[in-house]
């Protein structure tokens, strides 16, 4: 586990032998000091820190009143996505083909590039750079001609069906928006039209058709006619297939670097699972009910939190932490947060001082919000669940204070 559960046992031994007027002492100050710091973020904000290892509130302020949410909105994201798929869950690319192949190896017919929602298919040098690994369009090539196709009579058809064909959320009006790309369920290079970035891709399904036809011409398997976009036809048998990084990798580089694309996909990707068909609408439906089912509850719109739509309370964000820390998929969700002074969007906060590599949590930012929800390990072993929910702030000085708070917390010597 990434922090140590035998901190209940200890908690209660020192009950035991009478050491509890030293903790209420310890108690009120943390108190004192987490309320001095969030006087100055004003009465459009919230906190909620709760002492998971004795089950109990240490602090609240304004803790009941929902907030907007920013980018912790992903914590509801990620953890829907991850129970629903499990830690060792894929979504899969796959190439299939409506026809027959000869003795000849030539395929008679079409094949069709089916997109599952993988947010790293790509090409290889691409998802190497930005990922690590993942699903690339040269693997998926290699095995179409391990199948024995050496010529295809047809085309090549990209198939986004598994979404919808909505390329963004309800912040950018379902249109591409410039914080996320262009969303569908045949996402290639997260939908960048150049390795440079510098622009999106206006048919993505297409786009990615025209990839895997040129990857194929690369390896000598000939295709007569060009490229287009379309449906799988429903009696089209799997030739081949290429997986995302399991489910656990995917939380990360969602919550990580807090990324929107990911998120988006993601949020789909739940739908698709629950229903045969991603749309984001389904997919936040099924993360609210989830929510709800856990003891928490949010209005969610999107993946994102680009929306400022999405909301939840400091209260329920922390029933939301204090759940998933009972279910088996913690360890997963617990590695995809970012670490004080060591990784993702809190690398260069909390650098030093008792909250560095103590406190793990997932920020948010938009205009005027700013948000900070996670675990503390305190120095006296004891492990905190919070949620920090700031409306109408100046981000970089709303940083400052629940960095403020972290480091009391994470500073609790017990």
């Amino acid at each position: 586990m990434p922090y140590p559960r035998t901190a209940r046992s200890a908690a209660a031994l020192v009950a035991a032998i009478g050491l509890l007027a030293p903790a209420a002492a310890d108690a009120d100050s943390l108190r004192s000091k987490l309320a001095s710091r969030m006087r100055p973020a004003g009465s459009f904000s919230g906190a909620y820190v709760y002492n998971a290892t004795d089950g109990r509130a240490v602090f609240r302020w304004n803790d009941r009143r929902a907030r907007i949410l920013a980018s912790n909105t992903k914590l509801f994201t990620t953890a829907t996505a991850l129970t629903r798929y499990g830690p060792d869950g894929t979504l899969g690319t796959e190439v299939l083909g409506s026809g027959s192949q000869d003795p000849l190896g030539v395929w008679h017919g079409d094949l069709f590039l089916r997109g599952g929602g993988d947010p790293t298919f790509g090409s290889r040098r691409f998802v190497r750079r930005n990922y690590g690994s993942g699903a690339t369009v040269e693997t998926l090539a290699d095995r179409v001609k391990e199948a024995g196709v050496q010529k295809v009579t047809g085309r090549i058809y990209g198939d986004e069906s598994r979404f919808d064909s909505l390329r963004g959320g309800p912040g950018s009006r379902y249109g591409t928006s410039v914080w996320v790309g262009p969303l569908s369920g045949l996402s290639f290079n997260r939908g960048l039209a150049s390795s440079s970035g510098s622009s999106f891709q206006n048919r993505p399904a297409l786009f990615a058709a025209r990839r895997l036809n040129a990857a194929l011409k690369r390896r000598g398997v000939r295709v007569a006619k060009g490229p287009h976009s379309g449906r799988t036809p429903p009696f089209a048998s799997v030739l081949a297939r290429v997986d995302s990084p399991q489910m656990e990798r995917l939380i990360q580089l969602t919550n990580k670097p807090s990324d929107n694309f990911f998120a988006e996909m993601l949020i789909k990707d739940v739908a698709l699972q629950a229903t045969g068909r991603g749309t984001t609408r389904r997919g936040a439906q099924i993360a609210a009910r989830f929510a709800r089912q856990v003891g928490s509850r949010a209005r969610l719109v999107d993946g994102s939190g680009l929306s400022r739509s999405d909301r939840a309370s400091p209260y329920r964000v922390t029933r939301l932490l204090l759940a998933m820390e009972r279910r088996q998929e913690f360890d997963a969700f617990f590695a995809s947060l970012s670490m004080a002074g060591r990784d993702g969007t809190l690398v260069h906060r909390m650098r030093r001082g008792p909250a560095r590599g103590r406190c793990h949590g997932k920020t948010g930012t938009l205009s005027n919000v700013s948000a900070l929800s996670g675990y503390c390990t305190a120095r006296s072993g004891d492990v905190y669940a919070f949620s920090i929910l700031m409306n109408g702030v100046n981000p970089p000085a709303a940083r400052r204070l629940q960095d403020g708070i972290a480091q009391a917390i994470a500073g609790v010597r017990g």
